[in-house]
């Protein structure tokens, strides 16, 4: 098997020795975080909701830094780590990693590679998450009930995408409003909260507008395993299969498409305070929407060349949100 060949070569040249093991590690970690994803959904988050204060308060910018990089981290570790140690244990298991075209879809391939295998993965993830609600636990007894939130919310959402009972990304609309959405939303306010404990109404709309964008590119990151998808055990019913087994392929469009319109009637409601931040962010939701529609959906290789677009406009809105406040 491919995923036993790191070990049967390891074995092969004498066992595992220390070097061994923290070139598998960082090798792993390296893989398995999927630093693109992170960066344009989580990290742009809570740079969207921190920038207001960068530039229009006097919050002391080390204040800012030290939020900034304790939410990064924090996102790292749930999105990057978690979530996807989680996913990829699922998916394996599952078969749909396996049959996946595998360009920027289909896992992180730490399994398929080799540097890990399910049974350490599962470990990982039942420990950390172990470990982080023992933290959570701790914030709660010290009265810091915002961080204990946010970590549970973190938790939620990286077990309940893949884990049974409730394996949410393996059912249409549920993996992205009960598990997707309230991390990112919850990390968009988290920011705003932990440097003012109060939540400006800026802060509840770039959340909002950059967790309904960051569904829309997932949506489309889905469509190249739609067939992979469909003949996993049990079937990996996304809201794309879900689209496609009811409407035919061409429909698989149609999630990431739902998702813009609900972000361009988000930036009508933002127009109404914050003209200049609607009218750029309106624009740039008619780019995503022109990519979305124009995208071939038996085009696996344009898929991803369009996914990489939605990307970068993601990170645009977001910026232009947390520029953009009044």
């Amino acid at each position: 098997m491919k995923e036993n060949m790191y070990w049967t070569q390891t074995h092969a040249t004498g066992g595992i020795t220390l070097g061994n093991t923290v070139v598998k590690l960082a090798r792993s970690g390296w893989m398995l975080i999927r630093f693109i994803a992170v960066i344009s959904s989580s990290i742009v988050v809570v740079l969207s909701s921190l920038l207001p204060f960068l530039l229009y308060t006097s919050v002391p910018f080390s204040d800012l830094l030290f939020t900034f990089l304790l939410l990064s981290m924090t996102a790292v570790l749930f999105h990057g780590v978690l979530t996807h140690l989680f996913n990829d244990h699922t998916d394996h298991l599952t078969g749909t990693d396996a049959k996946s075209p595998a360009q920027l879809s289909g896992g992180s391939r730490v399994i398929q590679q080799g540097p890990l295998l399910p049974k350490e993965m599962w470990k990982l993830g039942k420990w950390l998450t172990i470990a982080m609600t023992i933290v959570a636990a701790f914030f709660a007894i010290f009265g810091r009930y915002d961080l204990t939130i946010f970590i549970l919310v973190g938790i939620w959402a990286a077990t309940s995408y893949s884990l049974s009972p409730f394996r949410l990304s393996y059912r249409p609309f549920l993996g992205e409003w009960l598990s997707l959405f309230p991390a990112l939303f919850t990390l968009g306010i988290a920011g705003p909260w932990l440097v003012s404990e109060t939540l400006p109404v800026w802060a509840i709309q770039n959340a909002f507008m950059n967790s309904l964008i960051c569904m829309s590119w997932v949506m489309v990151h889905h469509m190249p395993d739609v067939e992979a998808d469909r003949q996993a055990i049990p079937k990996k019913r996304t809201t794309v299969v879900w689209f496609k087994e009811k409407f035919g392929l061409q429909s698989t469009r149609m999630p990431a498409l739902l998702y813009l319109i609900l972000s361009g009637l988000g930036a009508i409601w933002i127009g109404f305070e914050r003209i200049a931040a609607a009218a750029i962010v309106f624009v740039l939701i008619l780019f995503a929407m022109y990519f979305v529609v124009t995208m071939n959906p038996e085009k696996v290789h344009q898929i991803t060349k369009y996914e990489k677009y939605l990307l970068i406009l993601a990170i645009l809105i977001a910026v232009v949100l947390g520029v953009f406040v009044s």
